[in-house]
């Protein structure tokens, strides 16, 4: 069965986290990926309760933002020599599959109206 998007954030999330975990003196960045990483499943699971079409779509679209924002701190973490190779690459594909959940949930939605 394929992963909802709620369940592919928690495990990025999760993976994100204990990475972040043995990350020392990169705290602000790590901060941040965090906030935006958990925020995509937060987002997310709280369209499952929207108001309205819009209201679902609005959700998802800040989920998608957060996504963005996500795979921005992996890169500088990357850059910085904070994640290695395979951390990165793992991380940024998970991040990348949600995304592409995402703007094909959003898509669906809109093409309703």
């Amino acid at each position: 069965m394929e992963k909802t998007i709620k369940e592919l954030a928690i495990e990025l999330t999760v993976e994100a986290t204990e990475i972040c975990d043995g990350i020392k003196a990169k705290s602000i960045y790590t901060n941040q990926l965090l906030r935006s990483c958990s925020s995509i499943g937060a987002n997310s699971h709280e369209a499952k309760y929207a108001q309205s079409n819009a209201d679902f779509i609005n959700k998802l679209e800040i989920a998608l933002k957060e996504c963005y924002e996500t795979e921005y701190w992996l890169e500088i973490l990357y850059r910085v020599k904070s994640l290695d190779d395979s951390q990165y690459k793992s991380l940024l594909n998970k991040c990348g599959t949600i995304r592409k959940k995402l703007i094909a949930s959003i898509t669906t939605v809109k093409n309703k109206k």
